[in-house]
């Protein structure tokens, strides 16, 4: 009889013993990684999964570009799949009955989830129709786009330890500071001294609006934005800005026929004497325009030109150093008091999607987890002591399950060691029962019946029975 086949590659016998195993481990790459998903595949509707494919961009190059979502899929199978994957954070899209639609911002494995309402949004196509030169894609997505979030820090009137009921309180200094990391693990962090700048293609924005009502609303907006650079010519005369553009077209071209054709080709100068008089010429935008009397720098920076260098033997080092130290410069291999700083023009283009987020619920674990803040129920002292006692008892549940189940796996291993049969035959049935612990959606409802008070906000809690 043929020896069974033991699984080494993918099971716990591999991770334990194999050195490739050990070695893949510890070369994993540690940035961040998200899913974008939509809960309900089939029933949030062509907008939101529009949206959804325009928030993956978004996020790329860490997330999962081509993910298909089935209308068969829970919120388990990819929390399941998550930790295998590497993936931190998951972005669920869903659509309450009401027309709501939802997001829900959470951190594998342990939390938290942030509960956003989409207030409004826009969708990248929307934003190409309204510019008149939008941006096209190119390889702006091969790198993670910068983070930039303003008015995260500005301080918010707080609710205090007697104001349990009335208006809702604002949310609280630590949950604001949580947010603020949430949003900033997204990404992976960048190292201004060593990074360079051609890396920084994008420009992702979270702006916090002020609260103008007494209930202090978190609320975010959140823009996408492309970087353009060019040299900067604004303290040039119109005239040399266009010979400029003429060469580069030409160059460009086969031949200088197809660059005249072209708009923006060389002027015909064979009418002039000098090339001063089209230079000088008013019509033409020379130096008599009033409109280049003027230089605008607020969108220009100096930054380093980035030019080649050619690696010095040791003779040639010792030379370069002794002309630096004689004061004649050059050192590198450069020319003597070259500069290697240059202007350029920066732009910024919008790419969308647009939204508008409003921070609804803070909550403890994947989705499933005892509330830490709610926008609409507040709870008295003796309602959120019922509610901790309840999640208590829940957690030692727990905690005692998975030791019966870790139980149950150590005596049928024993049990197959005695029949003669392999160790690694049953990896497979060991990692289900190890994760199979109950995923009960339906815990938070029952911690806040516990605690005396009822979700009335049916938006908030959409889709939470699809965990």
């Amino acid at each position: 009889m043929a020896k069974r086949r033991v699984k080494k590659r993918t099971h716990a016998g591999a991770r334990a013993g194999a050195p490739n195993g050990a070695a893949n481990t510890k070369n994993m790459d540690r940035s961040p990684k998200s899913m974008v998903i939509r809960i309900g595949a089939g029933e949030v509707g062509p907008s939101v999964s529009q949206l959804v494919k325009d928030v993956r961009q978004v996020m790329e190059p860490g997330t999962a570009a081509r993910l298909k979502e089935r209308r068969s899929n829970k919120l388990r199978d990819y929390t399941t799949m998550a930790g295998p994957l590497g993936v931190t954070h998951l972005l669920l899209f869903s659509r309450s009955t009401s027309g709501n639609t939802n997001l829900r911002l959470a951190i594998t494995p342990r939390g938290p989830t942030l509960h956003f309402r989409v207030e409004k949004y826009s969708l990248c196509k929307d934003i190409a129709k309204s510019q008149k030169h939008p941006k096209t894609g190119g390889y702006e997505y091969q790198t993670a786009p910068l983070l930039v979030m303003n008015n995260f820090n500005t301080p918010a009137p707080t609710s205090t330890d007697s104001a349990f009921t009335g208006p809702a309180p604002a949310v609280p200094k630590h949950l604001e500071n949580l947010c603020t990391t949430v949003f900033q693990s997204l990404f992976p962090p960048i190292s201004p001294q060593t990074m360079p700048l051609t890396s920084i293609r994008r420009v992702l924005l979270l702006n916090r609006e002020p609260s103008s009502d007494a209930s202090g609303a978190y609320v975010l907006n959140l823009r996408h934005y492309a970087i353009t650079t060019r040299t900067s010519t604004k303290d040039l005369p119109r005239a040399i800005r266009r010979l400029n553009a003429a060469s580069r077209i030409g160059h460009a071209t086969t031949s200088t026929s197809d660059a005249r054709k072209r708009k923006g080709g060389l002027p015909n100068l064979g009418k002039l004497d000098d090339v001063a008089d089209y230079l000088l010429d008013p019509s033409a935008g020379g130096y008599t325009s009033a409109s280049e009397s003027e230089v605008e720098t607020d969108a220009e920076v100096e930054v380093l030109a980035s030019s080649a260098r050619k690696v010095l033997g040791k003779r040639d080092r010792v030379r370069a150093a002794s002309r630096t130290e004689n004061g004649e410069g050059g050192g590198g291999g450069g020319r003597p008091g070259r500069s290697h700083v240059e202007k350029r023009a920066v732009k910024l283009v919008e790419l969308g999607p647009r939204m508008r987020l409003r921070l609804t619920k803070v909550e403890e674990g994947v989705c499933g987890g005892k509330v830490m803040w709610h926008e609409y129920i507040q709870k008295g002292r003796e309602e959120v002591k019922e509610m901790d006692r309840v999640w208590d008892a829940r957690r030692k549940e727990k905690e005692e399950r998975r030791r019966v189940q870790k139980e149950n796996v150590e005596k049928k291993r024993k049990e197959r060691k005695q029949d003669g049969g392999v160790d690694g035959e049953d990896e497979e049935d060991e990692d289900y029962d190890m994760d199979d612990d109950e995923w009960d959606s339906e815990g938070l409802e029952d911690a806040e019946d516990a605690g005396g008070d009822q979700d009335g906000d049916e938006d908030m809690d959409d889709e939470d029975d699809e965990g």
